[in-house]
């Protein structure tokens, strides 16, 4: 029986798939180009779903009730402060600043009587003529004098307030937007906006940061600084935004349904390329860029187990896992495998094994360029 069991022994050792490593000594050895694992200053850059605002968006709206005699804009152009924009018709308010000046006019001829009164009491009940209750009948109609000038007055102001509202001027600078009121039409408070204005240059937007991003951002777990923050922006074509942007508020609460953070940046628009409401994709990077190993993206291969690269090490294929941490041009990012000088194979992997003796040519390292 002795001699059967070594027999099944043998066969089984023989069954058993070789190990990578133990290629044959003399097989073929394989053509591959490699390059070189560098080490590059990097600035991790992080993308956001953002949307632009005007930085001053005003709704017009009519603050006295009239007719609207005229609209003395045309929709979309740009306006400068102080233009204006609609008149409402001004008859009736002119009068009211008239009859207001009347009514001052007439409290003041009243000063001036109670006035008079006030001294002549005094007088006589100085030289023991008059008495006390003429002398402070006198003292109180002068004082009910002076309580209707204020009044009058103040009728007079809130009468040339809305004598002044009957023209609406732009409170702001920037692009106005179509009319909802056309003249003829009576206007008042509750029309609601009769149009809105809005900011152009610069234009804010705000996008929102997940908690783990906002980590990732403050590089970590330092106080973040902002001057050390800048951000891009691409169109929903993927156009890039010709201008840089500048981040210079984040709220100071997180958004208990979202789990985010609102971020600002302000961006010159000069062209009015941004609109209001736009949405937009923001880049947020680093403007002090830390040291990252970069090899071309070609180089990567994916398993069930993640994500691993082969390298050529005395002669023969090895097998690095390695962390990408995002892209960098035609090159990406390894956080995490390599630390840098080694030589990456980039070409021949089709026939490539752990293990396998392979003949290395470097490539141009342009391969590894952003």
């Amino acid at each position: 029986m002795r001699p059967i069991k070594l027999a099944v022994v043998a066969v089984c050792i023989a069954a058993l798939p070789a190990r990578a490593d133990d290629a044959p000594k003399d097989a073929p050895k394989i053509a591959v180009g490699v390059v070189t694992a560098e080490r590059k200053p990097v600035s991790g850059a992080l993308d956001f779903v953002g949307r632009v605002e005007a930085i001053d968006r005003v709704e017009i709206r009519a603050r006295v009730t009239g007719y609207l005699e005229a609209v003395e804009f045309k929709e979309g152009e740009l306006i400068t402060s102080g233009s204006p924009l609609y008149r409402i018709e001004d008859g009736l308010f002119k009068a009211a600043v008239s009859e207001a000046e009347g009514a001052l006019d007439r409290s003041n001829a009243a000063k001036i009587l109670t006035a008079v009164q006030l001294d002549r009491a005094k007088d006589l009940l100085a030289r023991d003529v008059g008495t006390v209750v003429a002398r402070d009948q006198a003292l109180a109609a002068d004082e009910q004098a002076k309580g209707t000038i204020l009044v009058d007055q103040a009728n007079l102001d809130t009468a040339k307030i809305n004598l002044g509202y009957t023209q609406i001027l732009a409170p702001v600078t920037g692009k106005i937007g179509r009319t909802n009121v056309t003249k003829g039409n009576v206007v008042k408070p509750e029309t609601g906006p009769l149009t809105v204005i809005v900011s152009q240059d610069p234009m804010y937007v705000t996008f929102p940061v997940s908690q783990r991003e906002f980590l990732r951002i403050q590089q970590n777990g330092k106080s973040l600084d902002l001057s050390q923050l800048k951000a891009t922006l691409r169109f929903a074509d993927g156009r890039t935004y010709d201008h840089q942007g500048a981040i210079n508020f984040v709220d100071v609460t997180v958004n208990r349904s979202t789990d985010t953070v609102l971020v600002r940046a302000t961006f010159p628009n000069p062209d009015s390329a941004l609109l209001d409401g736009q949405f937009v994709r923001v880049a947020v990077e680093s403007s002090t860029p830390t040291e990252k190993v970069v090899i071309p993206q070609a180089a990567l291969i994916a398993d069930q187990q993640g994500v691993y690269v082969f390298v050529v090490e005395d002669g023969k294929a090895a097998i690095r896992r390695v962390k990408p941490g995002g892209q960098l041009g035609s090159s990406t990012v390894i956080e995490d495998g390599l630390s840098g000088g080694e030589q990456v194979i980039v070409e021949g992997l089709q026939g490539v094994k752990p293990g396998a003796p392979v003949i290395a040519s470097p490539l141009p390292q342009a391969l590894n360029r952003s």
